[in-house]
């Protein structure tokens, strides 16, 4: 895929890169992001700390929802964890951009562990500065 305002985003995002979530595409209102679940990141129950799968699936969001250009952030996220998932363990958040309208929009993401669901957000974004680039 091409170089989108979201790769440049991305290459200052440096909770997301501390952390090891990688970007593999972006494009047309769509991104991929992987991360290995690290020791740091396990919960008292031995599983992954919810709030880092929430992170993962909110990176692929942005990226997907800053393809366009115009600098875009979250209005507001949900996310269903639904298999728990553990230190090693390599997460992918897939984000697809469902419906825009003006400044708004929809994007579902799915987060996998080998192609196994283990959450899903839905985030809603909203344009702040049409006329600059992200």
């Amino acid at each position: 895929m091409a170089h989108t305002a979201a790769h440049d985003m991305f290459a200052r995002d440096t909770a997301s890169q501390r952390l090891g979530i990688e970007l593999i595409s972006a494009g047309q209102g769509a991104a991929v992001v992987r991360m290995t679940v690290t020791a740091e990141m396990v919960n008292g129950h031995g599983m992954t700390h919810g709030g880092y799968v929430f992170l993962l699936a909110d990176t692929a969001f942005a990226c997907a929802c800053n393809t366009h250009g115009p600098v875009t952030v979250a209005a507001g996220a949900d996310v269903t964890f639904l298999r728990p998932t553990a230190e090693g363990d390599v997460l992918e958040a897939r984000a697809t951009e469902r419906s825009t309208s003006g400044r708004s929009g929809i994007y579902d993401v799915t987060v996998t562990r080998d192609g196994d669901v283990v959450a899903e957000f839905r985030g809603r974004s909203r344009m702040i500065s049409p006329g600059r680039p992200a």
